[in-house]
């Protein structure tokens, strides 16, 4: 994150998720500054997912406000709400590519479908978003052509492809062997560094975490919310509650 005070970016606001009756996550408040990489993490069936499919708009919340730069993902309509799902980019955990299309037709897609850019404009925009993430020589090859970890890398480079403030990355590193899956955490930390790309991450991977966090907020289950936020490392060393160090140090929780 870049050096001084940072303003939030991101303002979730007495949140609350439910499927049906059966509620996820409730009263959850937290911030995400502008430019660091925020990781949102717990345990299976914690929330975390559901947390960041609100965060996108993909699902309303059952109460609660979501702000993405300052305005409502929740109560935003027609121009108002394109603008603002514009300003934000997803990376999905099997990077959802096109299989039919090449990396460069999946990465100008964005631009085909949202802007009124000519094709040679788009084409060296996609190529550039390509080549940030380190495959500007495979722009011609099909998702299949390519390893999991480069597929990964080209939905980053289509998230970016409309120069989003925000990127949304859902596990970017599962299905990812060790080297592969540090490599992809070097890239997210030169993207926030030199781009200025705020984070949200889902992950429960803890190099990535030790690596790139700035910040993270822990949900559990058993209370449906937050039990701790901070730096990561400091809530391994010094948290006093006991599944956040069950957590961290990958510790079998006592039945006592």
């Amino acid at each position: 994150m870049a050096a001084g005070k940072a303003e939030p970016i991101i303002h979730v606001n007495d949140f609350t998720a439910a499927y049906g009756d059966h509620v996820v996550v409730k009263d959850l408040t937290f911030e995400v500054l502008r430019g660091e990489v925020f990781i949102i993490l717990g345990g299976s069936g914690s929330g975390k997912s559901t947390v960041l499919k609100h965060m996108i708009g993909l699902y309303p919340p059952y109460k609660g406000d979501i702000l993405l730069g300052g305005r409502s993902i929740v109560t935003a309509e027609g121009k108002d709400r394109i603008d603002i799902l514009q300003s934000i980019g997803v990376m999905y955990q099997s990077g959802a590519l096109f299989g039919n299309m090449t990396l460069l037709e999946n990465t100008r897609l964005p631009m085909e479908e949202f802007t009124d850019l000519p094709q040679d404009a788009m084409e060296l925009i996609a190529t550039m978003k390509l080549s940030l993430v380190g495959l500007g020589d495979s722009t011609h090859l099909l998702p299949s052509e390519i390893s999991g970890g480069m597929q990964k890398r080209a939905a980053i480079a289509r998230a970016m492809a409309l120069d989003p403030e925000i990127l949304f990355l859902d596990e970017p590193s599962a299905g990812l062997d060790p080297i592969t899956s540090a490599d992809l955490d070097q890239l997210i930390l030169r993207l926030s560094r030199t781009l200025g790309i705020t984070f949200v991450v889902v992950t429960h991977e803890l190099p990535s975490i030790f690596t790139i966090a700035d910040r993270v907020i822990m949900l559990d289950k058993r209370v449906k919310g937050m039990v701790e936020s901070g730096d990561p490392k400091h809530l391994r060393d010094h948290s006093t509650n006991p599944w956040v160090r069950q957590f961290f140090n990958r510790e079998v929780e006592s039945d006592s």
